[in-house]
C-alpha cells in the first residue's frame, strides 16, 4: 500500500489526494506538520515539506510534480480512456502550465500566506515564527485572490474543462488550491459564476468527497464548503 505524508490544508497535498481518488488507489494518509521538523520525516524528505509519497517499494517521492508524474506513469498511462493527461502534446503542455500556475503562482501569491497566518501560526511555537496573524500579509494575500479567480473564471467560461473536453490534472491542481481557500471562506463566488459552476462539478466527483470531510482543530469550515450545490 502507498503511504502519503500530507497536510489537510496543503494545496499540493490535496492535489495528490485527488489524483489517488481518481485512480481509486488505496492509500494510508499520515498528517505531517512541516514546522515540527520531525527527524523521521526529514529522513524521507530533507526539504521537510509535504506531500511525500512512500511507494510500495518504500522509496520516498517528494513534491507534487514528482508524485503526479509517477502516478501518471504507473497508473494513468495504463488507462484506456478518461486519462488525466491528454494525448496531444500541446494540450499536455497546457496542463503543465496550469499546474504550475495554481500550485506555484496562485499558491505563493495568496493561498499559502492565508493558511500560514490564519491556521499554522496558531500551532507553530513562538520561537520559530508562531503567534498572532500579520494583518498586512493577510491583506496583501487576499488582494491577490480576485485576479487569480478572474483568470480561472475566464478559463472556465471559455472551455469545457480547463484543458479541452475532458477532466485533466490541471482541473485537479486548480481545485486543490481553490478548495483550501473555499474551506476558509476566502472566495467571493458571486464574482466568478463560471468558476463556481466548474468547481461544483469537481466537488461532485467521488475523489473529492474525502476532502469535504476534512476537519481542522479550532476551525469551522465555511458554511457551503461541503455543499455540492451552493
Amino acid at each position: 500500500m502507498l503511504t502519503l505524508f500530507h497536510s489537510p490544508l496543503s494545496s499540493a497535498s490535496r492535489f495528490i489526494r485527488l489524483i489517488l481518488g481518481e485512480y481509486s488507489i488505496n492509500t494510508q494518509l499520515i498528517e505531517e506538520h512541516e514546522w515540527a521538523r520531525r527527524h523521521e520525516f526529514l529522513a524521507l524528505n530533507p526539504a521537510g515539506n509535504v506531500p511525500v509519497l512512500l511507494s510500495e517499494q518504500e522509496v520516498p517521492l517528494s513534491g507534487a510534480i514528482v508524485i503526479y508524474e509517477y502516478l501518471d506513469e504507473t497508473h494513468g498511462s495504463l488507462r484506456q480512456e478518461k486519462k488525466l493527461f491528454p494525448e496531444n502534446p500541446l494540450d499536455r503542455a497546457e496542463v503543465r502550465r496550469l499546474n504550475d500556475w495554481f500550485l506555484n503562482k496562485f499558491e505563493n501569491e495568496a493561498t499559502r500566506h492565508i493558511v500560514r497566518e490564519r491556521i499554522y501560526k496558531r500551532e507553530i511555537p513562538l520561537a520559530i515564527g508562531g503567534g498572532a496573524p500579520n494583518s498586512q500579509i493577510l491583506r496583501n494575500a487576499r488582494a491577490n485572490i480576485l485576479p487569480h479567480m478572474n483568470y480561472l473564471n475566464w478559463l472556465c467560461a471559455s472551455r469545457d474543462w480547463l484543458v479541452g473536453f475532458e477532466l485533466s490534472y490541471a482541473d485537479l491542481a486548480a481545485a486543490a488550491t481553490i478548495s483550501v481557500l473555499d474551506f476558509l471562506g476566502e472566495i467571493d463566488w458571486a464574482q466568478c459564476p463560471a468558476a463556481k459552476d466548474w468547481y461544483m462539478r469537481i466537488k461532485s466527483r467521488p475523489s473529492f468527497r474525502p476532502l469535504l470531510t476534512d476537519r481542522i482543530r479550532g476551525i469551522v469550515a465555511s458554511p457551503h464548503y461541503a455543499d455540492l450545490d451552493f
